[in-house]
C-alpha cells in the first residue's frame, strides 16, 4: 500500500489538478474580458454590455433551480417584475441618500417572499415536475395580465404611477444624489453579476448544494437519507426568487423604467432557452451562453428582429434533441476529456511514471 509520504505528495497535486477544467478557465477569461472591454469600446455599448449582466442574473437563477434541483420554472419574469416594480414603487415614494439601495434590497425581498409563499404551497401540496412549470407560467400571466389594465391614473401608489404598458417610471440607482452611469454602473453590475456566481457556485459544491442534485434524480430516495426534500425545494426556489427579482431591479434602474412586456409570454421562455442552449447543468455556461445570445439578440434586433425567436428556438430545439447538456456545457466536458484529463496524466508521468491520481504501491 501506498505510504503516508506518498499521499501528502500526491494529494497537493490532486487538489490542484481539479481546479483546472474547461470550466473554470472559461469563467477567468470571461471575466478577464469583462473587465478590459469598457476600455475597448463606447460608453454605448458599455451601458448595453451591463443590460446584459442585469438579464444574466435572471438565467443564472433558472440555471440553480432547473440545472441543480431539475425545478423547471417559467416564473423567473415574474419575480424580475416584482424586483423592478417594488424596485420602482419604494425609490419613487422614499427620498434621500441610499433609497435606491434600500429599494433593490426591499425588490429582492419581495421577491424572495412571493417566491417562498408560492413554494411552500406548491412542494408541501406535493405539485412536482411538470405542474411546477404550468403553475409557475400561471403566475407570470395572471401578473402581466393585471399590471396590464393599470394605465389610469387610480392605479398608483403613492407617487408611484403604474401606467400599464406605457410603463413606470424608475430612479436609477445612485450614491448619495448622484445617479450612477457609463462604467461605474457597468462595473457596478459586474460586481453583483460574479458575485451572485461565485455564491451559486459554493453552493452548489456544499453538501446542500449535493443534496439538490440527489433529490433532481431522485426525491423518495433522497428523503431517505435524511433530507427534508420539501424545505430544500422551498429553499432553492426562494433563493432563485431573489436572484430573479435582483435581476428585475438592476433592469429597472438601467433604464429607468418598467412595463408589464417584462414579465409576458415571451419574457418567461426567452431565458429558458438561453439556458437550454448553454447548459443547464453548468451555471458558467449559462452565465456566458447568456451574455452571448443576448448580444446576438440585439444584433439581430437591428437587422432581422423577425428572426431572432426563431432562431434561438431553433438553437434550443437542436440542443434538447441531440445535446442535452447544453452546446457550451458540451464544450466543456469535450475540452476536460481531450486536454484536461491528459493534463491530469502527465505530472505523473514525470515523476517516476506513476499518475498524479494513482500513488506508487509500496
Amino acid at each position: 500500500m501506498a505510504n503516508a509520504a506518498e499521499w501528502d505528495e500526491v494529494r497537493p497535486v490532486s487538489r490542484g489538478v481539479s481546479l483546472l477544467k474547461a470550466e473554470n478557465v472559461a469563467f477567468v477569461l470571461f471575466l478577464a474580458y469583462l473587465l478590459i472591454y469598457p476600455s475597448t469600446t463606447d460608453d454605448f455599448s458599455i451601458g448595453n454590455t451591463a443590460y446584459f449582466m442585469a438579464i444574466t442574473l435572471m438565467a443564472l437563477s433558472l440555471a440553480l433551480i432547473w440545472g441543480k434541483a431539475g425545478i423547471l420554472s417559467f416564473g423567473q419574469t415574474a419575480f424580475f417584475g416584482i424586483g423592478g416594480y417594488l424596485f420602482g414603487i419604494y425609490t419613487l415614494n422614499v427620498l434621500g441618500s441610499g433609497a435606491t439601495w434600500v429599494g433593490i434590497l426591499v425588490g429582492v425581498m419581495a421577491g424572495g417572499i412571493v417566491a417562498a409563499i408560492l413554494g411552500y404551497f406548491m412542494f408541501y401540496g406535493g405539485v412536482n415536475d411538470v405542474f411546477v412549470g404550468l403553475t409557475t407560467l400561471a403566475l407570470t400571466l395572471v401578473l402581466q395580465t393585471f399590471m396590464a389594465q393599470t394605465a389610469g391614473p387610480e392605479w398608483a401608489v403613492g407617487e408611484a404611477r403604474l401606467n400599464g404598458y406605457n410603463g413606470m417610471y424608475v430612479p436609477q440607482i445612485s450614491i448619495g444624489d448622484a445617479p450612477l452611469y457609463g462604467r461605474p454602473l457597468y462595473f457596478l453590475y459586474l460586481a453583483i453579476l460574479i458575485g451572485v456566481y461565485l455564491l451559486l457556485r459554493w453552493l452548489s459544491s456544499s453538501r446542500w448544494g449535493y443534496g439538490l442534485v440527489a433529490l433532481q434524480e431522485n426525491r423518495p430516495r433522497t428523503e431517505t437519507f435524511g433530507y427534508n426534500v420539501r424545505l430544500m425545494q422551498v429553499q432553492v426556489f426562494c433563493l432563485a426568487g431573489c436572484i430573479a427579482a435582483l435581476s428585475g431591479a438592476l433592469y429597472a434602474s438601467w433604464g429607468s423604467y418598467i412595463d408589464p412586456s417584462s414579465m409576458g409570454l415571451t419574457a418567461a421562455i426567452t431565458p429558458v432557452i438561453y439556458v437550454a442552449i448553454g447548459g443547464r447543468r453548468s451555471l458558467t455556461a449559462a452565465m456566458i451562453s447568456s451574455m452571448i445570445l443576448l448580444q446576438l439578440s440585439q444584433s439581430l434586433a437591428s437587422s432581422a428582429p423577425e428572426y431572432a425567436l426563431v432562431i434561438f428556438g431553433v438553437l434550443a430545439l437542436l440542443a434538447v434533441l441531440f445535446v442535452p447538456e447544453g452546446f457550451m456545457a458540451a464544450l466543456f466536458s469535450a475540452i476536460d476529456r481531450w486536454v484536461f484529463r491528459r493534463a491530469r496524466v502527465d505530472p505523473g508521468m514525470g515523476t517516476g511514471g506513476v499518475s498524479s491520481e494513482t500513488p506508487r504501491v509500496g
